[in-house]
């Protein structure tokens, strides 16, 4: 099922692994376990932007360079097939002619299309985590996984999947994550380091509280938002992501379904991080109306030069009916 990516590594002495311009932990822990999963192959780890600090609590995140590896034989990218979350990649002419003229395979868990322009292979199965796919692809090809595999793997599973509780873990993910233990990846012991790495600074709890009262509400409640503008992302993103603050807050306040943060940059970029809940499983169907995409109940985008003003004008039209159709369509299915 995975020969190609035999195939791909065939012959090859060294290969970069990119990670997209938005790393988290799931991008971060599949770049650490592949390479300690090619045990024979040089491996670098490439990405566009700074590690955040809330990540540091993987073992080998120093290791993820900024500088393009131009010299590798082949290019992994994993956690993306989405030509928009590698823009800032894309935008170098060097980097985006070597992937023209260099090998690259794609492994990706997002159900978005694959809409990359230069020639490559892709792996790409929906399912909780990329790491889970990695996971799959080592055991059918016979690649030792030792124990800094399994807990990068372990950490980045966790991570997508926000401690094994998302609705996208299956039954595969506990056996995935019991083999994983087997390796050596001790969960109780990689959770406790998290949590301390995940501790905030009075400064952050006090950002929180701020983004807390910004929050706004509409639909009835259904359609909470939160604007995150430049002066944010510069002055706290680099301690703790605001993204990561305020959503999980958002998914807990009764009555709320669909929860979108907003970024916004100097050059005109807007980012949307969607989150939804319950029975509401439209994340990707909003992302998808910006040009963005991901899974039902988690999902993002990115378009250029809209104000969080038209944004939000754009939410409100479109969700009723998205709920609606996703409601119709969940009877459908239940009466079947």
């Amino acid at each position: 099922m995975y020969d190609k990516f035999l195939e791909f590594l065939k012959d090859k002495k060294s290969i970069c692994v990119i990670q997209a311009e938005n790393p988290d932990g799931d991008s971060l822990g599949s770049a650490i376990s592949l390479d300690y999963l090619l045990q024979d192959i040089d491996v670098t780890m490439y990405c566009p932007i700074e590690i955040p600090k809330y990540l540091h609590y993987f073992e080998d995140w120093s290791r993820v360079e900024m500088d393009f590896n131009f010299k590798a034989d082949g290019y992994i990218i994993v956690d993306t097939a989405a030509t928009v979350l590698l823009s800032k990649l894309l935008e170098d002419t060097a980097i985006r002619n070597r992937l023209y003229s260099a090998p690259v395979m794609v492994i990706d868990h997002h159900e978005t299309e694959d809409d990359l322009d230069f020639p490559h292979e892709a792996i790409i199965e929906p399912r909780p985590a990329a790491a889970e796919l990695i996971f799959e692809i080592a055991r059918e090809c016979n690649l030792e996984i030792n124990k800094p595999a399994a807990e990068a793997l372990t950490q980045a599973i966790m991570s997508d999947t926000l401690g094994l509780t998302s609705v996208a873990v299956t039954a595969r993910t506990f056996e995935i994550m019991a083999e994983l233990n087997r390796c050596g990846a001790d969960i109780g012991t990689l959770e406790e380091k998290r949590r301390e790495y995940m501790k905030k600074s009075p400064r952050i709890f006090e950002y929180k509280a701020d983004l807390i009262r910004r929050c706004e509400f509409y639909l009835d409640g259904a359609l909470a938002t939160v604007l995150i503008p430049w002066e944010d992302i510069e002055e706290y993103s680099d301690e703790y992501n605001p993204n990561v603050l305020i959503l999980e807050e958002l998914r807990m306040v009764e009555g709320v379904k669909v929860a979108v943060a907003v970024k916004t940059y100097p050059d005109g970029k807007v980012t949307g991080k969607i989150r939804c809940m319950g029975d509401a499983r439209i994340a990707d169907k909003v992302a998808g109306y910006f040009g963005g995409g991901g899974h039902p109940y988690a999902a993002g985008f990115r378009t250029y030069d809209i104000t969080y003003e038209e944004i939000i004008k754009d939410l409100v039209s479109i969700v009723p009916g998205l709920l609606e159709d996703n409601r119709l369509e969940t009877l459908k299915n239940g009466e079947n």
